[in-house]
């Protein structure tokens, strides 16, 4: 067992989550609904990865959502902060090492559907990896050879929107495209990301997902819209937007879990 999965395990005691949940940017407030919550700084576990990022406080938390256990992340670290595909890899081995099973993946997306304006959540069906990069890079075993054909899990995502349609939260459904930033597309690779069936895009969550498989966990992973793509609506981008409107789609995801959070956990 690793360092950080010891000092998990220690810091934790008698709390055994089988979930866990990854937060994206301006989507803090979902970890500040922890309820009996243990929060430890990323920074006082050995080996995890600290964002400088605005809006990822980079704490873990544990505790309960809707009456079940979960550890939440709340911050991850990005490829364009390093330049290292792996960032977050301490932390998701350590989070396999204690028994977590299933890992769910939130960001903050650009839509690229005018249908799916600012606010909306979007569940990921499948994704495109366009930076190039890879988080296995340098794996010397074979399991490096992670098969992603259902990299999000099809029962997971079943159950997903089957609690959207039960509390009378629309979502929608897509294919999520990596682009590695730190700065926004262009609107030429907007239009690119369209072409090549891409319903959002996002610098995040891709690697995540990689890692995750890699190390046994099923994955389930939404987007909450804070713009559209560049070019498609004249208006410049922005982190702060992203920071405002994050929230806003982050209380109908919040809904969503919520329902959702016993059916994985009591299936």
């Amino acid at each position: 067992m690793s360092p950080a999965a010891e000092a998990l395990r220690s810091r934790l005691r008698d709390r055994r989550p089988r979930i866990a949940m990854i937060l994206g940017s301006g989507l803090g407030p979902l970890g500040d609904s922890v309820e009996d919550a243990l929060r430890i700084p990323f920074a006082d576990i050995p080996g995890f990865p600290v964002s400088a990022v605005s809006g990822h406080s980079g704490t873990l938390i544990a505790g309960r959502l809707a009456g079940i256990e979960v550890l939440v992340l709340s911050g991850r670290v990005h490829f364009y902060e390093r330049g290292d595909a792996a960032a977050m890899r301490p932390a998701i081995e350590a989070l396999a090492a204690i028994g977590i099973e299933v890992l769910v993946l939130t960001n903050a997306a650009g839509s690229l559907r005018e249908e799916m304006g600012p606010g909306s959540v979007m569940l990921i069906e499948d994704h495109i990896a366009f930076s190039g990069a890879n988080p296995l890079i340098g794996e010397p075993s074979d399991g490096r050879f992670v098969g992603l054909t259902a990299a999000y899990d099809p029962d997971l995502r079943a159950a997903f929107r089957a609690a959207a349609d039960f509390i009378g939260v629309s979502v929608h459904a897509g294919v999520y495209m990596w682009f590695s930033g730190p700065s926004f597309e262009t609107p030429a690779e907007i239009r690119m990301a369209r072409v090549l069936g891409a319903d959002a895009v996002g610098m995040s969550t891709v690697p995540e997902a990689i890692l995750a498989r890699f190390f046994g966990l099923r994955v389930l992973a939404a987007s909450v819209v804070t713009n559209y793509g560049a070019g498609m609506t004249g208006a410049e981008l922005s982190h702060d937007e992203t920071k405002e409107m994050a929230p806003k789609g982050g209380a109908r995801l919040a809904r969503v879990l919520s329902a959702l959070l016993p059916e994985i956990e009591h299936p």
